[in-house]
């Protein structure tokens, strides 16, 4: 691509936008005081508060307890890389995963650094942490072997003369360790790709070992790694070697079939009704970066295709002029987030460097927990979130409002399904099958002389909740305790979990609770149903 003129500079807030959301992604949490990021970026603190105030508006970070914090918004980033090759890899992976009954990554190279694309680990005391979007120096880990197997000789000169500092990798665990020498990388590249393999013995820390082979693509370069990781205790390297190579080379035959194999078509989203930054910046005048705004969405819209998009398909997406969309497309192109090629635009990998990581993993109680405390906010009620766990309701999120009278309950509290708002909500949300098995399975018992514990009438209840997408529970688990719940639903519809919000009986009538709190839960289940859905979480 031509290089751009003195009116196609790198425009300035997108650039420093990105050094926001880098340094935002390397803390810990997502989570920084503007002061610390005026700090981690070397940027004065007025340029600083106006991307936030942008980032905000675009709801890609959210304020909590004077932090910025990301948001699961900004996944949309990330997921433009996500859907192209790493989407057609992916279902191999898991199925490795599953035939291994170990844990499975899949890395691609993203300059001099290895990052994860996925990762399948398994239920165990000891299991790997490592997220989607985090990265490691190529000499920590056996995929950065096989990658530096295609660096010419000069590329290792560079690698060692400009060490990455240890802030570029917060997964891992001593990132400030002395890193080996060109000389050694070097020498472990060259066995790598004579073998076939490589090996990770306790590279990353005691304990933790893994095989990576090598997944080409239709030039014969190594496109991702694929590893099984273990720990010491199940596996020595010669074991993890003796069970898993021939399974994953198996795999990575599989991968490179499926990226030889022709692009399925994927339709661009349709034409937005309008330049949506263009009102927040009617609205907010000089404080909202609107060059920042478009470029991110540029950004976004590139998961619209898997083999790439056009600049014209670009400007489509996002509704904005050709001359503005081809000026963010540069600046992204220069920075490294995006790559270019017979007219057509890419995401790279370096895009899951804008907070991915510490996205990726969240829980739905987490995800949860900033609505709850709004809800709380606004009602000035109890709120909670719970999942089904057998025949019982566990609560895995709560936010208590402050009063003298209130229900003491701790994350991890169980009560029994059948009599809460929440359990309600989640029977109602199974299919007629498992509701059956799960009433037959734990009969409703009697806790309050209004618990309803007769089959049919509990059966015919739990249909009007699934009619009615609501639940209200009257004194059943407790005299004197009234509560309200909506459901939290996945991608695919599937209720994962319920919120609630818990109300004294002598302060709130049944009738006030459907007209003054139900509304404000729904949208707050509406809320967190859709940071779900960014997320892909589906457990508590």
């Amino acid at each position: 691509m031509p290089q751009a003129s003195a009116e196609e500079s790198p425009v300035g807030p997108l650039e420093r936008g990105l050094l926001v959301l880098r340094a935002l992604g390397r803390a810990p949490g997502g989570r920084l005081a503007a002061t610390a990021l005026v700090r981690g970026t070397g940027l004065a603190r007025s340029p600083v508060d106006r991307i936030v105030g942008t980032l905000l508006r675009l709801g890609y970070v959210r304020e909590e307890d004077r932090d910025i914090v990301l948001a699961p918004p900004l996944l949309a980033l990330g997921g433009a890389y996500l859907r192209g090759t790493p989407a057609r890899l992916d279902p191999l992976a898991a199925r490795l995963a599953g035939a291994l009954d170990e844990s499975v990554s899949l890395a691609v190279p993203d300059r001099e650094a290895v990052r994860f694309v996925a990762q399948h680990t398994r239920r165990r005391a000891l299991s790997v942490s490592f997220r989607v979007g985090d990265a490691l120096p190529a000499d920590r880990c056996a995929p950065g072997a096989l990658f530096a197997g295609d660096w010419p000789r000069q590329r290792y000169a560079a690698w060692e003369a400009s060490p990455a500092g240890p802030e570029e990798f917060p997964a891992l665990p001593d990132a400030d360790r002395a890193r080996v020498s060109a000389e050694e990388l070097r020498g472990r590249a060259a066995a790598a790709r004579e073998r076939g393999w490589a090996l990770d013995d306790q590279f990353i820390e005691p304990g933790l070992v893994a095989l990576a082979v090598p997944v080409r693509d239709g030039g014969g370069r190594v496109a991702a790694a694929l590893s099984a990781v273990s720990h010491t205790s199940r596996h020595s390297p010669a074991l993890l070697r003796e069970t898993a190579l021939a399974p994953l080379r198996e795999t990575a035959a599989a991968m490179e079939a499926a990226l030889a194999a022709p692009v399925e078509e994927v339709p661009v989203p349709p034409v937005p009704a309008a330049d949506p930054t263009a009102e927040a910046k009617r609205e907010l005048g000089p404080g909202y970066l609107q060059s920042l705004a478009r470029g991110l969405a540029v950004l976004a819209s590139l998961g619209g295709a898997p083999g790439g998009m056009s600049l014209a398909a670009v400007a489509r997406a996002t509704d904005l002029p050709r001359a503005t969309a081809r000026r963010s497309l540069l600046t992204l192109e220069q920075l490294g987030y995006v790559a270019s090629r017979d007219g057509l635009f890419t995401p790279l990998p370096q895009v899951l460097a804008l907070g991915h990581a510490p996205l990726s993993r969240l829980s739905v109680g987490e995800l949860a927990q900033p609505h709850l405390a709004a809800l709380v906010s606004e009602l000035k009620e109890s709120a909670s979130l719970a999942v089904l766990d057998g025949g019982d309701i566990r609560y895995v999120a709560r936010v208590a409002a402050s009063r003298i009278m209130s229900v003491t309950i701790t994350l991890g509290t169980r009560f029994p399904a059948h009599a809460t708002s929440m359990g309600r909500v989640l029977l109602a949300g199974l299919t007629p099958e498992e509701r059956e098995h799960r009433l037959a399975a734990y009969p409703p018992r009697p806790l309050t002389p209004r618990t309803v514990t007769e089959p049919e009438e509990l059966r015919r209840i739990l249909d009007e909740v699934a009619r009615d997408g609501y639940a209200l529970v009257d004194q059943e688990l407790e005299e004197g305790l009234r509560s309200v719940a909506a459901p939290v639903r996945a991608a695919d519809g599937r209720v994962v979990a319920a919120i609630n919000v818990s109300l004294h009986a002598g302060r709130t009538s049944a009738t006030e609770a459907r007209t003054t709190v139900l509304p404000a839960l729904r949208a707050t289940a509406e809320r967190i149903t859709a940071d779900v859905r960014a997320t892909g979480a589906t457990e508590g």
